[in-house]
């Protein structure tokens, strides 16, 4: 289960440096496609926040409940509702701007840029502190207790697989023509 997390930040970096890239075309006048922007966005709601996330919480949940005196694991709740709410607001934004409401510039990459900056330190401190220290502290059995209770909240990644989904499709092509 770990290395699916990890898996799934590995693409999640991929997408945050595309919106990084976009932030900094915005920054220096260039244009942007929006639409991809906004599937991005779209796509770290749909699954991130419904999969992903929600997996990671069920790991830390079943750690505080076996494991009450491992640290820092409430702060992982706050942040991923945080997070919630950051993509509701970049989103909505995206949005304005694709139905032609004209939006400064300045919003957008205040966005843009506090969404990614969530992101990246969320997923650093989990990589850093949470995963090693989940790794140190949870046995197989655990792992296999965890691994039962995740069966309902996984979810088959709709852009990072070989599925034949056509959800995401102008973003899968453009990640494909950046390789």
């Amino acid at each position: 289960m770990l290395n699916r997390l990890m898996r799934d930040h590995k693409h999640i970096a991929i997408l945050l440096k595309i919106l990084n890239k976009k932030r900094a075309m915005l920054e220096n006048g260039d244009s942007v496609n929006f639409n991809l922007v906004r599937d991005i966005v779209e796509y770290m709601q749909s699954y991130a926040e419904h999969s992903h996330h929600p997996l990671e919480d069920v790991i830390y949940d079943y750690c505080l409940q076996k494991y009450p005196s491992v640290p820092r694991l409430d702060r992982l709740s706050k942040e991923h509702q945080a997070l919630v709410e950051s993509s509701a607001a970049l989103m909505g934004t995206l949005n304005l701007i694709l139905c032609d409401v004209v939006v400064a510039k300045e919003k957008l990459i205040e966005d843009l840029s506090g969404y990614v900056r969530s992101q990246e330190e969320h997923m650093l401190f989990e990589e850093r502190e949470m995963f090693p220290l989940l790794s140190r502290q949870l046995t197989d059995e655990d792992w296999h207790q965890i691994n039962e209770r995740c069966l309902i909240k996984l979810v088959e990644d709709p852009l990072f697989s070989d599925n034949d989904n056509q959800l995401f499709d102008e973003l899968k092509n453009y990640l494909q023509q950046s390789d």
